[in-house]
């Protein structure tokens, strides 16, 4: 792994061909939800992947991939997962890579999908956004590989004072409604 003071970035050594995210969803049902974590780490130029597996049609599948995740060179992955939400817990089962859940909203809301994988066995951690909270899921990504990539951790930083801007945009947008009652 790179020291955050190197100045050579993850993907000057791994190459721009090889993902560093893999995105990893129950099936393509789950797509929508997740686009939004492919949009935001195509926007902050990751290299990613994005595959169907599941945990229980291709548990064999499943397994392989968590147990060739690291060599391949992947950092974290992100599991997107509804109803029983096995899939994430799976991964993380057989891999020290880190694990990003996201529960998709299905049945009960999402709510079943959540508690399956925040509640998680001592020892096989998953990290667990809000439902459907795909898009967190990848800002969570980018701030681990932040850490020791410094072009990374620049662009990172650069996105969320983009969303600085937009708050202070729509403040001054709505200093300019007009209503009797309004004070300011």
């Amino acid at each position: 792994m790179n020291n955050p003071t190197n100045s050579h970035s993850i993907q000057e050594t791994s190459g721009v061909g090889s993902p560093l995210v893999s995105i990893i969803m129950g099936s393509t049902s789950d797509l929508p939800v997740m686009e939004k974590a492919c949009q935001l780490l195509d926007q902050l130029q990751i290299p990613f992947e994005v595959n169907a597996l599941s945990a229980h049609r291709t548990p064999d599948a499943v397994e392989q991939f968590a147990h060739e995740a690291q060599s391949r060179g992947l950092r974290v992955i992100i599991a997107a997962a509804g109803m029983a939400a096995a899939l994430p817990g799976v991964i993380a089962a057989s891999t020290t890579l880190p694990v990003i859940g996201v529960p998709i909203k299905g049945m009960l809301d999402g709510l079943d999908a959540l508690l399956s994988i925040v509640q998680m066995p001592p020892g096989i951690p998953v990290a667990t956004v809000g439902v459907n909270g795909a898009q967190n899921a990848a800002i969570l990504a980018v701030e681990m590989l932040a850490l020791s990539d410094e072009a990374i951790a620049q662009r990172l930083a650069d996105y969320k004072q983009g969303l600085k801007a937009k708050i202070e945009k729509a403040n001054r947008d709505l200093s300019e409604l007009k209503y009797e009652y309004k004070t300011n």
